[in-house]
């Protein structure tokens, strides 16, 4: 039975790519359910993560990076990041510190305008700040711009105003009762998280455009006596990318299935077999038939 004043709501993480959104949820909730990486364009899909409070519970929504859509995978990510601001109860815009502004930095508030949601701006990166009085100059800005509920620097990585932050939304989100059950700390199915970690691992390791052109789905999952078996298909755009992704003898590939089974069995708490293959689907960002298939979907 909830309590009397207990606060339930969802909260959509928006802002440029790198902003730092994966990293945050993913602190924020506790476990690793969004793939984070130093490359635009990380999360694809939208992904909740859910902490749960005695006070209260907040969903969060983590969303693509707003970007200029090209291909239609991006059209489908920024169809996510509209669909998201229309169903939440509060904005995060989370705005990195370390850059300077832009035209992406403008699409992004107009979104926020036009939404007119209680918003939080949040200042992140602000332990790479070693002059902290550059702050305030970009807190005026925004000031200016539109009337945030509250302006929180923080640092997604370090944990800094992590807790201030709780508070803050705890207060903005209407009363409710849960809408989760308190052990749950994402709504993704398991086969989903897993080929985002053997996504996330391809991001890390691989250069220049291929890690656009890749995508990762899972095919089988079985469970054995000892372990569970995981087959995951990467797919890549040109058959001359195959090879970048497998590596001489094949060195590439197993180091992203060894460094992917590590997350996987922590997030299992079960031995895991991990397989990979390579797969050629040319032009498949423009396909919405594998676009569904990926689980990015059209809104």
């Amino acid at each position: 039975m909830s309590a009397p004043h207990h606060k339930s709501g969802f909260a959509a993480l928006i802002g440029r790519p790198n902003s730092g959104k994966s990293t945050l949820l993913n602190a924020l909730v506790g476990e690793h359910i969004a793939a984070v990486s130093s490359k635009p364009q990380t999360t694809r899909t939208r992904i909740q993560g859910i902490l749960t409070r005695p006070e209260g519970q907040i969903i969060f929504l983590d969303t693509p990076g707003i970007h200029k859509p090209g291909y239609v995978l991006n059209r489908r990510m920024m169809g996510l990041v509209a669909a998201a601001l229309a169903q939440v109860d509060i904005v995060l815009l989370m705005r990195d510190v370390m850059t300077s502004s832009g035209a992406g930095d403008r699409f992004t508030l107009d979104l926020v305008k036009q939404a007119a949601k209680t918003t939080l701006l949040l200042l992140n990166k602000i332990d790479l700040l070693k002059d902290k009085s550059l702050l305030l100059p970009l807190i005026e800005q925004y000031d200016k711009e539109y009337n945030f509920a509250e302006i929180i620097p923080l640092s997604a990585s370090t944990g800094f105003n992590h807790e201030l932050l709780i508070t803050k939304l705890l207060e903005y989100l209407p009363a409710g009762e849960r809408l989760y059950d308190a052990d749950q700390f994402t709504d993704q199915i398991e086969r989903n998280l897993v080929a985002e970690f053997v996504r996330e691992q391809i991001l890390e390791r691989t250069r220049e455009e291929l890690p656009f052109a890749t995508a990762v789905k899972t095919e089988s999952w079985q469970e054995v006596e000892d372990a569970i078996e995981i087959h995951c298909v990467i797919y890549v755009e040109r058959e001359s990318q195959k090879p970048i992704i497998i590596g001489r003898g094949g060195q590439m590939l197993k180091e992203i299935g060894i460094r992917s089974r590590r997350e996987i069995e922590k997030l299992l708490g079960r031995h895991v077999r991990l397989h990979l293959f390579v797969r050629v689907q040319e032009d498949w960002r423009n396909d919405p038939r594998t676009l569904d298939d990926l689980g990015i979907e059209e809104r």
